[in-house]
């Protein structure tokens, strides 16, 4: 009897483990068809899963410096220049780049007056035919340029032409069937993106380094007056100024111009001119042996949450046209001052600079759409953009800043025409600059100078228009103060504008 209870049990609990195992597989299944937990992810509904796909691998690095190295070459110049020597131990300055911004104060002297000074730089062949894009400061008043390609030739470089507004120049040398980059399009560019900076750093020839895109549209960095330049972590050094950056295919999508440090080497910042901006100057140098522009003929200023305010703005998108010219492509189409333009030719225009390059590099005679908010209502009007005169006004879309690397970088000026003067309350005949934007983060913001203020003398020079500040401004050295004398209100006052 005891026996027979015994295996009773024992039958009764193998059937109830039996029954909780395929409850339990049986609930799994369930939960898995219903998507309720998945292995190794937390569960939280309010978390979207992120697949990253990763297709480009250390082999398609190793493919595209293949592919784009050859076309990279090292440009070395010469130039007589007076004054004291270097030793040749600095290695740094054989950049150009590094001593435009740290100049020449490690020279040594006793040496003759008039010397032969050497620059290395790089450039990129973009043409079988041997045409080169380089920087204009890698080649700027040289008197000799010498062009070592991949394979150890050397070729004597002659400069096609040479644009410092966008620090791009063009030099050629005389070989045929040569190795050449195809023009990528960098308006297509994304933060994130892989790319490559290929140069010769130190004169080291044929250095290719990696990294990622960093940002786009960087603007107000104080290289060059046209500016749009891609941001990159990819190792850039003195010497690879002029070289190029290429994309995952191969293909050229920058030209490396400068580096952020504080040290005069690599700091992970690095900035190229993008190859839309690049290609356009190209083409016209070699087309007509200078650059032409596209011009507006406006004054812009950034939008400030105050001006968005008093403007009845939802938000400070677009900017603000503080003047028209007479005559210009921008009075001609009906644009006024007050006006919000927020879109360009179907692109949204966020920042003065990125619309001042969208309409230098527009055809001439090409008819541009302009989506702009006028007295809180948005219009649409129809103009066709015209050639930047030589002698055009420098103001907003066309304006003075100060020279990068001193005390007054970051102001931006504007020539006094009769209706600012009557804004401001001027006495007729009254000369100067008037002050239209002060860049946030800029050297010159804490000085105590306001938009409106008339300048007048900088460093006790007449500043009568925006031709004899930018005269005066030029001059004035990195560790130097400037003495400014502003009207403001009707009364003038002396500045100080500490380096």
């Amino acid at each position: 009897m005891n026996k027979f209870l015994h295996r009773k049990r024992i039958k009764g609990l193998l059937l109830a483990i039996l029954l909780i195992g395929l409850g339990i597989t049986a609930g799994m299944i369930i939960s898995s068809d219903l998507g309720l937990f998945s292995s190794g992810e937390a569960v939280n509904e309010g978390v979207r899963k992120v697949s990253v796909p990763l297709p480009f691998t250390g082999q398609s690095f190793v493919d595209v410096a293949k592919t784009a190295t050859p076309a990279v070459v090292n440009i070395s110049t010469t130039r007589k220049v007076a004054g004291p020597g270097r030793s040749p131990l600095d290695p740094f300055f054989e950049d150009p780049f590094f001593r435009r911004f740290f100049g020449d104060e490690f020279q040594r002297r006793g040496v003759p007056k008039e010397r032969k000074e050497q620059s290395l730089g790089s450039g990129v062949i973009v043409d079988p035919g041997g045409l080169i894009v380089t920087n204009n400061h890698v080649v700027s008043q040289a008197d000799e340029i010498v062009v070592l390609l991949s394979d150890r030739r050397e070729f004597k470089g002659k400069l096609i032409g040479t644009d410092p507004k966008s620090d791009i120049a063009v030099v050629k040398i005389e070989a045929k069937d040569l190795p050449f980059l195809a023009w990528g399009d960098s308006d297509k560019l994304q933060v994130g993106e892989y790319a490559l900076a290929i140069g010769n750093p130190f004169g080291l020839n044929q250095t290719v380094t990696a990294g990622i895109i960093s940002a786009v549209g960087r603007a107000n960095v104080g290289i060059a007056e046209y500016e749009d330049f891609i941001q990159t972590d990819a190792a850039i050094n003195p010497g690879n100024s002029g070289g190029a950056l290429v994309n995952v295919k191969g293909e050229l999508i920058g030209i490396n111009t400068a580096i952020f440090s504080r040290s005069g080497g690599y700091m992970g910042i690095g900035f190229a001119v993008p190859s839309s901006m690049a290609k356009a100057v190209v083409d016209s140098l070699v087309k007509s042996g200078k650059v032409v522009r596209g011009w507006l003929g406006v004054s812009i200023q950034v939008i400030s949450q105050e001006l968005a305010k008093e403007f009845g703005l939802k938000d400070n998108k677009g900017v603000l046209v503080s003047d028209v010219a007479a005559n210009s492509p921008a009075g001609k189409g009906g644009l006024l001052r007050g006006d919000v333009i927020t879109e360009y030719d179907g692109k949204v225009v966020d920042e003065p600079n990125h619309l001042r390059n969208m309409v230098a590099q527009t055809p001439i005679g090409k008819k541009v759409r302009l989506k702009i908010m006028r007295d809180k209502r948005e219009k649409e009007i129809e103009l066709a953009i015209g050639e930047l005169p030589a002698e055009a006004q420098v103001s907003g879309e066309e304006r003075s800043e100060g020279v990068a690397g001193n005390v007054l970088e970051g102001l931006e000026v504007a020539d006094i025409t009769p209706d600012i003067a009557r804004e401001l309350g001027l006495s007729k005949g009254e000369t100067g600059v008037v002050v239209t934007s002060i860049i946030p983060g800029s050297p010159i913001e804490g000085a105590g100078l306001q938009e409106g203020d008339v300048i007048t003398e900088i460093n006790r020079k007449p500043v009568r228009n925006t031709k004899d500040f930018d005269s005066v401004v030029s001059r004035i050295k990195a560790n130097e103060s400037a003495l400014i004398l502003v009207t403001r209100a009707g009364r003038k006052s002396f500045i100080i504008a500490k380096p």
